[in-house]
């Protein structure tokens, strides 16, 4: 049995480590600290970026851009971008959570994204994500920005037994959203007896189970009444794991789109920490982590919003504000891989894949394409990062949806048309997409990361090599 490969370790850290997108951010400003990238403000002038230098900036907290200047850098030249999300579907807590029925204390969620959301059930549960939190200081009163993540298991959402339900063997289970989907915190009567909280301010919190607000205001090292507002979600307390008997999976929530992510992030820092690595670079590389990808991307941070066009224009300009039309050549120079899991063939479900186009697990990067655009690849930007796949003898394969069936999206073909650069689809191929616990192979993991690394540190030789528009 093969020794795990210190990148797959590193991922199921970087797994355990982001429940939710804030904390994937907060993990990867941490990553990118270590390896000397600076962090930047958007609310702040950008007028002192240098060839050579490495930085970062966030939005809202769950979105996250880095990017790495070359040294022979000069404005104008392109940009060798991946793009990945840090959202998964899951269950977020209502403005107003409070629920009480049937001598139950429960929460009341909603759903975000595509989710399975049966797999939800029978799960130890617990939540995570950021607080507002009021502080008092001397010179007044000011409002920060907390993670938190309550580490054991506080709340499961029960099935019901099959005495009572004895249409499921033969009908299925249908599950209603709204009143199934609901956790159970604690029953009434251990509340009450126990008399673990007091009511939230004088007159109680009418919004949030005062527990609730009590096992929160402990992990934000506060009051519950210093809590002005959260966004919380639920987690499934499973650790990720590298599993089966041969050690050849990672059993995980959030694989789409963490795994991307993780491996994107960490192919830009390895392919920018020796001493020289920039020397002879004379373009940006860059990784974009975007938020709501799992919701259509329509957001202040997905991929939508302005934010990478934003970071191109300040980039171009911070090295040369006087020529405005930089800009609209850098574009034309620059290259982006959307990276995001693919479909890996299900054995129980061979029919649900193309005859021709059946990734494997073990088989590296998966190339979507779509004729009608659901993908942004094509012949151009296919060869692209399958000349990159051959040089390093790294396997590739290739993904077409059944005719008969519809095609899911990702932040590609957004990115491509909003901001007209060329684009490829790919994506490592998993079992289980948009359940609670999904699953991958640890091979997939190094042939992306060394797929991603080899992309950021060859694409200039290799696009100049290239004729298209001329």
């Amino acid at each position: 049995m093969a020794a795990i490969v210190p990148v797959v370790s590193d991922l199921v850290d970087f797994l355990n480590a982001s429940p939710t997108a804030f904390h994937a951010v907060d993990e990867a400003k941490r990553r990118l600290k270590a390896a000397g990238f600076e962090h930047l403000s958007e609310r702040e002038e950008w007028a002192g970026l240098e060839p050579g230098r490495k930085y970062f900036f966030t939005r809202n907290h769950s979105t996250i851009v880095a990017f790495a200047i070359g040294a022979k850098y000069v404005a104008g030249n392109g940009f060798h971008i991946i793009g990945a999300h840090t959202d998964s579907p899951c269950l977020k807590l209502k403005p107003v959570s409070k629920v009480t029925k049937g001598g139950y204390l429960e929460v009341g969620v909603q759903t975000y994204g595509g989710g399975l959301w049966y797999t939800w059930f029978d799960r130890d549960l617990t939540v995570a994500g950021r607080v507002i939190v009021r502080e008092k200081r001397d010179d007044g009163i000011s409002y920060a920005h907390k993670l938190v993540r309550i580490q054991e298991p506080i709340m499961r959402i029960p099935t019901l037994a099959i005495h009572l339900d004895r249409t499921i063997s033969s009908e299925g289970l249908k599950v209603n959203n709204q009143s199934h989907l609901v956790p159970v915190l604690a029953t009434s009567i251990k509340n009450e007896m126990q008399k673990l909280v007091r009511e939230n301010g004088p007159e109680g919190n009418t919004k949030h189970h005062p527990l609730l607000l009590q096992l929160i205001a402990k992990e934000a090292n506060c009051e519950p009444d210093e809590i002005c507002d959260f966004e919380l979600q639920l987690c499934d307390t499973q650790p990720s794991v590298v599993a089966g008997a041969m050690k050849e999976f990672i059993f995980s929530g959030r694989l789409d789109n963490l795994c991307m992510s993780f491996c994107s992030l960490k192919a830009l820092i390895d392919s920018t920490s020796a001493e020289h690595s920039l020397d002879h670079e004379s373009g940006v590389r860059m990784v974009a982590l975007f938020d709501h990808e799992e919701v259509g991307s329509d957001s202040a941070q997905g991929a939508g919003s302005p934010a990478m066009l934003d970071a191109l224009s300040r980039i171009t300009g911070s090295l040369n504000s006087s020529n405005s039309k930089l800009l609209e050549k850098a574009i034309q120079r620059s290259f982006l891989v959307s990276a995001d899991m693919a479909h890996a063939l299900h054995p129980n479900y061979m029919d649900k894949h193309e005859d021709n186009h059946q990734p494997k697990l073990h088989g590296g990067l998966v190339i979507k394409h779509n004729a009608n655009q659901r993908y942004a690849t094509n012949a151009v930007t296919s060869f692209i990062f399958r000349e990159i796949a051959l040089k390093h003898q790294l396997p590739i394969q290739d993904f077409v949806v059944r005719n008969d069936m519809a095609c899911g999206s990702t932040i590609g073909p957004i990115l491509a048309s909003g901001v007209g650069i060329r684009t490829v689809d790919i994506g490592a191929p998993q079992l289980s997409m948009h359940s609670i616990r999904e699953m991958c192979a640890v091979d997939d993991i190094s042939h992306s990361y060394e797929h991603f690394k080899a992309y950021f540190e060859e694409f200039t030789e290799l696009d100049s090599k290239i004729k298209v528009d001329y």
